[in-house]
């Protein structure tokens, strides 16, 4: 092997062994763990998630602190966070009925992220959080304000950890269940409530961002059109 061979695989070594990437690994391996125990220990997998979740912000000051900042990195992290909260969701649609609830909130979550990058790369953006030229301002805040992302973000892994927490057995009604919860005047209600505002902000962000990105996608394929002879 000569040496630009053994320099190119030290750099690409190197880029793997990132600290924010080995947080990354360390967040996937936090969650197959959790995931393992999910139904047999319900309390140890919602610190196991809940802290895997958290270390998304861990990996991310680490990126900037240690100028590590990569494109795999930044896909790793995405597709965790992607990944962790569909298997959530299915976990949640075996225990509360309707399932097909989560089941259209798994769609939805995976369809508008992937619209998202898909339509940045069409528009020449480097950043799916670029989203300035929107006529939305729901959506501009989500991407502008870390506060109210890291809000809504928050309150849809709390919220679905907590419907995890209370459920009694496998065949909960879902809204029977929520009403009930609410309807009890304690610091569990209030965090309820906390978080169902929270989680239906991101939902809605999530249908904004399917239309938005849906939009530039048609818009590409006109114009593309237009250029043809």
């Amino acid at each position: 092997m000569g040496k630009k061979e053994e320099r190119a695989r030290a750099e690409k070594l190197s880029v793997y062994l990132y600290i924010p990437n080995i947080v990354g690994y360390m967040r996937v391996v936090l969650n197959c763990v959790a995931f393992a125990v999910c139904f047999s220990n319900k309390t140890l997998f919602s610190l196991l998630y809940f802290f895997s979740f958290c270390c998304d912000a861990v990996d991310g000051w680490c990126a900037r602190r240690f100028n590590q900042v990569s494109t795999f990195g930044a896909v790793l992290d995405m597709v965790t966070d992607r990944v962790s909260t569909a298997c959530l969701l299915v976990v949640l649609s075996q225990v509360y009925r309707p399932s097909l609830v989560f089941l259209s909130l798994l769609a939805l979550d995976i369809a508008s992220h992937w619209l998202q990058m898909y339509s940045t790369f069409l528009a020449g953006k480097s950043s799916h959080k670029d989203v300035k030229d929107s006529t939305s301002w729901l959506f501009r805040l989500y991407y502008g304000n870390r506060i109210f992302m890291c809000y809504c973000c928050v309150s849809c892994e709390v919220l679905y950890i907590i419907l995890l927490l209370i459920a009694k057995n496998q065949t909960e009604n879902l809204l029977n269940v929520v009403v009930a919860t609410l309807t009890q005047i304690s610091p569990l209600s209030f965090l309820l409530a906390l978080t169902l505002l929270g989680w239906s902000m991101k939902q809605t962000v999530n249908i904004i961002q399917v239309k938005t990105a849906s939009d530039v996608c048609v818009l590409y394929d006109i114009e593309k059109q237009h250029k043809k002879p």
